[in-house]
């Protein structure tokens, strides 16, 4: 079998239908010999931002020396993002490797337990293939990224991270998680176990509540990051510098990578975590680590003027909106936009053009069953705003209008992660035409 027939083969294994139980991915993992009980793991769940916390805490552990494993999605051009050993994407022969070890198990298992045991789905079968990826490679720590919720996720089979992290709450997959933010933070709570500590972000008092209580339940210490905690020094077009004093440890001064100002609490967070797993980093090893975490498709720049940020709901686009009017104030701005039908496009268009006066606008749709035809959001755009919008089918060539359109301006391309795989997957290929 090659990389690009198992890449295949996950690509068609479901993804949105009915979830194993945890028995199910423990199954296997006690086929492995349960590799994931030899790492020190760090355990990320939330609506917006665990990606880049991940990132941060990765890149923290690997610039201070530690071997490092980061188990991250959605990817966005190559699948083998998702797995980074040292911050470098695993190789295609120990991705390929590590499918048909967990295949071969699966196949076992489902002889030996035909009535028990079912074929794990998409991301089953990637978090399987990540433990497996780790262990090869000897990873000490492994930073985990949940999928969907945190309680039913298939990452929750870890039985004693060495912390927990959970991240803003908003609305999301409310069909799953719930219909109130205090109902989603139940079911991203569910990754505190018993006596870990857990990192969260405090700025909602209702998620706070629901956070604190099972943390109690648990007996595990829980550390709140509020806005307040931090104050801003100096915020460029390119980084922001700002202090951080949460009383749980001392002041400390961080410059981001990042203009956006939501990648703050991330950070923060990420800084906290650090403190408190209490394993002897030192704040050298927390600033380097900082300044040199990348993390792709929010807020990047990956031309002059061309800036990619994967808000792909509500709370993402509002705080896309707060950076965006930094930009405003010094230049024009051309949006390009796509979605998922799955999102609350219409409230998400609403904000962008109550918000921000973009010079045009360019529509354009996904490839995939997933997507939102580009003349139902141009139709929504023009319900919100008087400029130009553009309906474009195909991504290639909306990403060409808009970059005309652009001019010596800023062009943002936002609303779908999935979107800005493409668009990084095309100037790629251009770049290596």
């Amino acid at each position: 079998m090659t990389y690009q027939e198992a890449e295949a083969y996950i690509n068609d294994t479901p993804r949105f239908t009915t979830k194993n139980t945890l028995e199910n991915t423990k199954a296997v993992l006690e086929k492995m010999g349960h590799p994931e009980r030899r790492m020190k793991l760090i355990h990320v769940a939330g609506s917006n931002g665990k990606g880049s916390v991940c990132a941060y805490l990765s890149s923290i552990l690997t610039t201070a020396g530690k071997q490092t494993g980061l188990f991250t999605s959605p990817h966005l051009v190559d699948i083998n993002e998702r797995f980074q050993i040292n911050q470098e994407n695993v190789s295609n022969e120990l991705f390929l490797e590590a499918f048909e070890a967990v295949m071969d198990m699966v196949h076992t298992l489902l002889k030996e337990q035909p009535d028990t045991f079912a074929h794990p789905t998409f991301f089953e079968l990637l978090f399987l293939m990540g433990i497996y990826i780790f262990d090869k490679a000897n990873m000490e720590y492994v930073v985990l990224e949940t999928g969907l919720g945190g309680r039913f996720d298939a990452t929750n089979v870890i039985e004693h991270p060495l912390i927990s992290v959970i991240t803003s709450i908003s609305l999301e997959h409310t069909e799953y998680l719930g219909d109130t933010c205090a109902k989603i933070a139940g079911e991203k709570a569910g990754i505190i176990k018993e006596g870990c500590p857990v990192v969260y972000d405090g700025t909602r008092e209702d998620v706070s509540e629901v956070i604190e209580a099972y943390a109690a339940q648990m007996h595990s210490r829980a550390y709140a990051i509020r806005p307040e905690m931090y104050k801003i020094l100096m915020n460029t077009h390119k980084t922001i510098d700002f202090s951080m004093d949460t009383g749980y440890y001392g002041p400390m001064d961080v410059s981001i990578d990042s203009v956006a100002e939501y990648q703050i609490m991330n950070a923060m967070e990420a800084v906290t975590a650090a403190e408190v797993m209490d394993i002897g980093l030192t704040e050298e090893d927390i600033h380097r680590g900082m300044e040199r975490m990348h993390w792709q498709g929010r807020m990047e720049t990956v031309l002059p003027g061309v800036i990619l940020d994967g808000a792909h709901n509500d709370s993402g686009v509002e705080e896309f909106v707060k950076t965006a009017r930094k930009f405003q104030k010094d230049t024009k701005l051309t949006l390009l936009f796509s979605c998922v039908k799955e999102k609350d496009y219409d409230g998400m268009i609403r904000t962008i053009c109550e918000s921000l006066d973009f010079e045009s606008v360019v529509v354009t749709q996904i490839d995939s069953y997933r997507q939102v035809p580009s003349e139902e959001l141009a139709q929504i755009f023009r319900k919100y705003t008087t400029r130009p919008v553009e309906e474009i089918s195909f991504i290639d060539d909306a990403f060409d209008e808009a970059m005309k359109r652009k001019g010596d301006g800023v062009l943002f391309c936002v609303g779908s992660l999935y979107l800005v795989g493409s668009l990084k997957s095309l100037i790629r290929s251009r770049k290596n035409a």
